[in-house]
């Protein structure tokens, strides 16, 4: 195996020259601007950033496409990269300043460079998203949700690197980095922080910030190149051992890298199923991993990606007819039969698997009764968490197991039971709840179903909407900071009978003001109602900062019976 020392710079002139190509086993470009953020921090510190692994070979290997725009080769053999996609394609979008494919949208990466970052740069541990900016990305953070704009530009100001956002790139202080890559000198965004000479006190500063920032595109890689004489079976099993030992790839990447090295050209078959699923079915994208372990189950019988490797391409190819068929039941099922109108309402997307194979069990013909029983199993096992608690390999395995028996949902539902107990929903159920807990997205289903909308502009809430005044956030009743006065502790603020649905503006603002100020405002302008649909107490009393534990108390009643009737019986079709 050869090896040499490349440039960030001469990596990314290689894979725009076409000189690197991605093999059909790799996996998409899927990093999030956040782990953007965290490699060029690292960069800029110089810590160690792992090593890259490409295989020249003379096979005709088939390829698949970067998620940045490359030139066709004009050479008859390119090494392919093995080990080292997301870091590069990173790399390339930032220094190149173009945009790249993810989850099939074409956006830039900007991050911003803080030329008055601390000087000690191992304190700054802070992860944090502009959920306004760029909310594609961005991740429900429970302690910054409605936090105030100064709270949020003095966490900024402790961060070498940070997301872009409109308000930031505004201020003298912070850097494009994509702009700056596109310089070739400092000169310019030294004048824009306000440095007018040499002998400005922070020119010396923020000129060696910068030329650090500079020397990220001189950081060298170790590429390891395996030998032309590999086999395409070979490099597969070494793509394989490599990214299983630091767990750098899911188990379903591994399983589609095995999958394709006997199936050419499946990866675009599966790709082309799974955009037909995102547009036909308006759930969002349920993802190749999850079509793949669906594969895999309607091929082995069970849900584990270590069957992959012993099943023929024939077998493969005959599974996935009906695996696609599965997959539109369940698909069809959640969005127009359970009311779950996004993918990302569910607790885990493993329900799908499921349902797709009892779809398929039952020949696509169900009862108005088993529909009534499905449903509620579909919600039941989402709000209790069927597939996030534990081996979800295993549950999965079971579910799938009771299918194949014809125990059918009976054996689902028993299932179930045996994992959480009973499948009602009690006060107690919602105590010390966070907004990652399952109930956290029923909630939101159910308020739905009643109408609940946004106090402002009365639309129902919804994680569709556009625009980011109308963009769905989560706000404390009780807000943060009027809490945090009463030094309570943090899940006790964050409890999820502590937060409503509204949308981005609303919640801004209310800002910090106490909920016995603004929700008779509220109640005024729109009625009682408003509250009732997301279960709030309509007693004044409770909305007095010295009755936080009652509050808490009385919405979690509330809740929890509002979420028993949504998930309905066994019997029923989930509305009493």
């Amino acid at each position: 195996m050869a090896q040499e020392d490349v440039s960030v710079r001469e990596l990314v002139a290689r894979i725009k020259r076409g000189e690197i190509r991605l093999p059909e086993m790799q996996r998409q470009y899927v990093w999030r601007k956040t782990q953007v953020r965290d490699l060029l921090d690292s960069l800029y510190r110089g810590y160690p950033s792992g090593t890259i692994l490409t295989w020249k070979t003379v096979e005709d290997v088939v390829t698949r496409d970067f998620s940045i725009a490359q030139k066709p080769s004009e050479q008859q053999h390119f090494q392919l990269l093995l080990d080292g996609q997301q870091r590069l394609t990173s790399l390339s979008a930032i220094l190149r300043g173009e945009p790249v494919q993810v989850r099939g949208l074409k956006r830039p990466i900007d991050i911003l460079f803080n030329l008055n970052h601390p000087d000690n740069l191992e304190e700054v541990t802070e992860v944090f998203e502009n959920a306004e900016d760029d909310v594609d990305d961005a991740d429900p953070d429970e302690s910054t949700a409605d936090a105030s704009e100064d709270d949020l530009l003095k966490r900024f100001d402790r961060m070498a690197f940070v997301v872009h956002s409109n308000k930031l790139a505004s201020k003298r202080h912070w850097v494009s980095v994509t702009e700056f890559f596109k310089e070739s000198n400092n000169t310019p965004f030294l004048k824009k922080a306000g440095v007018k000479s040499f002998d400005d006190p922070l020119h010396n500063v923020y000129d060696e910030r910068l030329k650090r920032l500079r020397a990220i595109e001189n950081y060298e890689y170790r590429v390891h190149i395996l030998d032309h004489d590999k086999s395409h079976e070979e490099a597969t099993e070494i793509f394989v051992r490599v990214n299983s030992l630091g767990a750098k790839l899911r188990s379903s990447d591994l399983a589609l890298a095995q999958i394709t090295a006997k199936w050419k050209n499946s990866l675009q078959i599966f790709q082309n199923f799974e955009q037909e699923c995102a547009k036909a079915i308006d759930l969002g994208n349920l993802g190749l991993a999850i079509q793949i372990r669906n594969l895999v189950a309607f091929a082995s019988g069970q849900a584990r990606f270590k069957a992959v490797g012993g099943l023929p391409k024939e077998q493969l190819e005959e599974a996935w007819g009906d695996a696609k068929k599965g997959m539109r039941f369940a698909l069809n099922f959640l969005h127009s039969n359970a009311g779950v109108d996004s993918l990302a309402l569910l607790s885990s997307p493993f329900i799908a698997v499921t349902l797709a194979a009892y779809g398929h069990s039952k020949k696509y013909q169900l009862s108005p009764d088993e529909n009534d029983r499905l449903r509620h199993w579909v919600l039941a096992a989402s709000a209790k968490g069927r597939y996030s608690k534990g081996s979800s390999e295993t549950l999965l395995d079971q579910d799938l197991a009771a299918v194949r028996r014809g125990q059918g949902i009976d054996g689902l539902l028993q299932n179930l039971r045996t994992q959480v107990g009973r499948l009602d929903v009690q006060p107690e159920d919602l105590e010390n709840r966070s907004i990652r807990s399952a109930y956290f997205k029923t909630m939101f289903m159910a308020f739905r179903e009643d109408g609940a909308g946004d106090w402002r502009d009365q639309l129902i809430i919804s994680l569709k909407h556009s625009g980011a005044q109308h963009r769905l956030q989560f706000h404390h009743i009780f807000p943060q900071a009027v809490l945090r006065k009463k030094n309570l502790p943090k899940e006790k603020i964050n409890d999820i009978c502590n937060l409503v649905f509204i949308s981005g503006s609303t919640n801004r603002r209310i800002s910090d003001k106490e909920p016995s100020v603004y929700l008779p405002e509220v109640v005024e302008k729109n009625g009682e109602d408003a509250l009732v649909k997301q279960c709030i107490p309509t007693n004044p009393a409770l909305w007095r900062v010295d009755a936080y534990d009652m509050f808490l108390d009385e919405r979690r009643d509330l809740i929890a019976d509002r979420l028993d009737r949504f998930l309905g019986r066994e019997g029923d079709g989930g509305n009493e």
